[in-house]
């Protein structure tokens, strides 16, 4: 069991406070940075294997490298806080628990990337999560960790926090840029990237919450020592979020390599009484379904990756026995159908048709050919858009229908319907249903 490091001050109202946050030992990272060369931080993060905590795993120090050399011009530090993904809650208390360790966690990868702007893009109905970062904020300012002259060095910075408007593509990097600078939040054709040409048309990284909360652990510890609590090319801790049908939901921190079945059932109690793991969703809505059979796999990006799914923003679902795994990918259809932002066509169309396949079926009128049908639609989604919100989509719909294709096949024959009070058996309407 490694120790606790992001959520060390979970339950600590003093370390709200510049003050309690310093008495725990907060800011001697950034003490320790300033007198670092900055592109001695970079190599450092990349030494400890840091890889990106919001979905995609990229190594966070080789993004870093990725900026242009200084041209005398502004460039940019973005922190991802939007945390739109169905199933993630990890950022949110982050935010609302520990609000001076991101904060340090940011002045620090500025001051590595020489960048004297930064932005916290908050998801817009995390008011507490904007409240206490203004507050940290101001807190941080007043004692002279921000502003001109940082700690007396000649690095200066601002922070500021921006509110999203509950948009779950706004969660996409460039997207995410696109609303900062007050436009439609679409996402950009790549390349350039946002290391090359991001905010306002200069040179910006986008991090996320807990990825940047990582940093002054990185730097207190050293690279070696911090890479050492996880496993091979998935260094530290790693913050893991468990909801569904479970005894314990909620947001463990644990190593990088633990399984899915210890985190289920030891850190979230295990199913709920009398009943058994039917299917996990392992890193948010957008990961391949697992089977029961299949959660003794390690709760890390290479691993999961093997496994066929991958860990994404760490978020488990856990259905039992009592979920209709027909009912539940309608539902994640809605979602991506409503979220996405229609600039692509195979997106707008492959979810909008998806979700309408997946309600005949639930109404009693769907067909054994609709199966195939949802995934030759799911072919025609993946890796043809701009953003990956359409692979978010078709990605669950090819898994549950791979694993779970007898429920579905079954749910078609049977004819039964959704209502709000619940199932209730019918017979197939005339000329729907019946393995047709």
């Amino acid at each position: 069991m490694s120790p606790l490091l992001l959520t060390r001050n979970f339950g600590d109202a003093q370390a709200l406070s510049l003050e309690g946050y310093e008495a725990k030992g907060g800011y001697q990272a950034l003490r320790k940075a300033l007198a670092m060369d900055p592109a001695a931080l970079v190599e450092e993060v990349k030494r400890a294997g840091l890889r990106g905590r919001g979905g995609a795993g990229f190594s966070t120090g080789t993004k870093w490298g990725f900026l242009p050399k200084e041209d005398g011009l502004p460039r940019y530090l973005v922190v991802n806080a939007d945390e739109g993904e169905p199933g993630t809650f990890k950022d949110r208390p982050l935010m609302e628990q520990d609000p001076h360790q991101l904060l340090e966690g940011i002045i620090i990868a500025s001051f590595a990337l020489r960048a004297s702007r930064a932005y916290v893009y908050i998801r817009g109905e995390f008011r507490q999560s904007i409240a206490r970062m203004d507050e940290a904020i101001r807190q941080a300012r007043a004692k002279g960790y921000l502003g001109a002259k940082v700690m007396g060095s000649a690095f200066s910075l601002e922070v500021s926090t921006h509110p999203g408007a509950g948009a779950y593509i706004c969660g996409e990097e460039t997207a995410l840029l696109e609303s900062l600078e007050g436009h439609k939040g679409q996402p950009r054709l790549k390349p350039p990237f946002p290391a090359q040409r991001g905010l306002f048309g200069r040179p910006t990284i986008i991090n996320n919450v807990e990825t940047l909360c990582c940093v002054p652990h990185i730097v207190g510890m050293g690279a070696e020592a911090w890479a050492a609590l996880g496993v091979e090319k998935n260094g530290g801790t790693k913050m893991y979020c468990v909801s569904g049908q479970v005894a314990k939901p909620g947001v463990f921190e644990l190593w990088h390599g633990t399984t899915l079945r210890a985190l289920i059932q030891e850190q979230a109690g295990g199913p709920l009484p009398g009943r058994r793991i039917k299917a996990v969703i392992p890193g948010g809505s957008s990961s391949p379904v697992l089977t029961a059979d299949e959660i003794d796999v390690r709760m890390d990006f290479d691993s999961l990756m093997k496994a066929g799914s991958m860990l994404g923003s760490a978020a488990v679902i856990v259905m039992d026995d009592s979920t209709s795994l027909v009912r539940a990918l309608h539902n994640l259809t809605a979602f991506y159908s409503h979220e996405s932002c229609g600039q692509c066509t195979p997106c707008r169309e492959g979810t909008a048709w998806l979700h309408k396949i997946l309600t005949k079926i639930v109404n009693g009128q769907g067909a054994i050919a609709d199966l195939d049908r949802m995934n030759s639609i799911c072919e025609a989604m993946v890796g043809k858009t701009i953003c990956v919100l359409a692979d978010a989509c078709a990605f669950p719909v090819q898994s549950f229908t791979r694993k779970f294709r007898p429920e579905f096949e079954e749910y078609i024959k049977s004819g039964k319907r959704w209502s709000l009070t619940g199932w209730r058996e019918e017979s197939p309407a005339p000329g729907f249903g019946g393995g047709h």
